[in-house]
């Protein structure tokens, strides 16, 4: 019996184009319809949900700025019994959790430059901005008390990695 997934409602609408061409791709079914938590869900297991992430700075956004919203989100699904996995669609370089810590924000990379003592120098733009460090130890603090796994992928594979984190599998394997 083929996988029947379900996509939320409020999922950005250029990403659901892209990921629904994937999953045609595989063969998947789905439908688009508004889900309690998370962005992706199969039918055949509705205690397993997929948040889909564009990368480590929307992750950061959720984690810092809309900190409450995410929150409340996380706690919604653990009590309801419902494993979250966060998939982050960076790129080849962080595949791991463990691979966040060493990720250098790019809104934290030298950008400007200031006279100090005499002399250009140059200094970030936004020195404040959260670190791979900081960003690793949050995931991690959330992986623990919310139950949530990270999982990352590049664009290009997200629709398969979203079949095979759900459990399905796709044509060919």
């Amino acid at each position: 019996m083929p996988m029947n997934v379900q996509i939320d409602s409020r999922e950005h609408k250029t990403e659901v184009t892209r990921i629904k061409k994937q999953l045609d791709q595989l063969g998947i079914d789905y439908f688009i319809s508004k889900l309690y938590v998370g962005d992706y869900m199969s039918l055949d297991n509705p205690r397993l949900c997929i948040d889909r992430k564009k990368d480590l700075q929307e992750l950061v956004s959720n984690v810092t700025h809309q900190h409450t919203r995410f929150r409340e989100e996380l706690v919604r699904a653990k009590e309801h019994g419902i494993k979250l996995i966060i998939l982050v669609e960076h790129g080849a370089d962080i595949q791991t959790l463990e691979d966040v810590y060493f990720w250098e924000n790019p809104r934290a990379k030298p950008s400007i430059w200031v006279m100090r003592d005499g002399h250009p120098v140059k200094v970030a733009s936004n020195p404040n901005a959260t670190s791979g460090k900081t960003l690793y130890k949050s995931l991690c603090t959330i992986r623990y008390r919310y139950g949530v796994d990270f999982h990352f992928c590049e664009k290009k594979d997200t629709g398969r990695k979203i079949v095979e984190l759900l459990g399905g599998e796709t044509d060919g394997e």
